[in-house]
């Protein structure tokens, strides 16, 4: 089968948009946007910085837990990337790790025009109890998922492919395979980078009119 003929993505282009501490401050509910969610020392920003190729645009911190707002990313007139609060870090206060939990449980279940999920997992530390709660949301609410393993080049190529096969298999004897997909990730080799490019264009864009949506990406090979 051909590939849709959808415009793909330069994700160069993507500009701070605004930071929302609330559902209601966040931009229209429309056009498309991908969430990148993941614990508080998974890398969400640095993967984000790797992707648009700016070093400043997500901003990163050696104290994990300082993102605590839904900070948005234009990537167009109607496509946006979205950095959720890391969540699950020990040394946040309860009541405001209740907080930002409570204020991304309602981005996720309100907001309509949210077509994915990019959920980030250090490799070493995989589908801890907040990543399996994020994935059983997803699955249940239909919404695609894609799983990033991140710091990939802390491990070599072959114990990081038995990570991804087992966290792929941990996922399907789970029942949270549906509509999951997993790769290995590294920001600083900016490594994986292509396929992740791949899924965002499919989430974030139309095929033209007439024209099936496009298949999924294919598995990822073996390194």
């Amino acid at each position: 089968m051909s590939e849709p003929n959808v415009e793909r993505i330069n994700f160069r282009r993507a500009q701070y948009l605004v930071s929302a501490p609330t559902l209601a401050e966040c931009p229209e509910d429309s056009g498309a946007e991908v969430a990148f969610a993941g614990r508080s020392n998974a890398g969400k920003s640095s993967a984000i910085n790797a992707l648009t190729d700016n070093g400043k645009l997500a901003r990163t911190s050696k104290t994990p837990g300082r993102t605590q707002l839904i900070n948005f990313f234009s990537l167009g007139e109607q496509q946006r990337l979205v950095d959720l609060p890391g969540y699950g870090y020990a040394k946040v206060a309860r009541s405001m790790k209740d907080e930002w939990q409570r204020h991304l449980a309602f981005y996720l279940e309100q907001r309509r025009c949210l077509k994915g999920l990019v959920l980030l997992m250090d490799i070493r530390q995989p589908l801890k109890e907040f990543d399996l709660q994020m994935l059983s949301w997803a699955v249940t609410s239909g919404l695609p998922a894609h799983v990033l393993l991140t710091k990939a080049d802390k491990l070599k190529n072959g114990p990081a492919n038995n990570a991804r096969f087992a966290v792929e298999k941990a996922l399907k004897e789970l029942e949270l395979d549906r509509g999951v997909t997993v790769q290995l990730f590294s920001a600083p080799k900016r490594k994986g980078l292509e396929k992740l490019e791949q899924r965002l264009n499919q989430w974030l864009t139309l095929p033209s009119e007439g024209e099936m949506p496009p298949d999924e990406i294919a598995p990822e090979e073996d390194q």
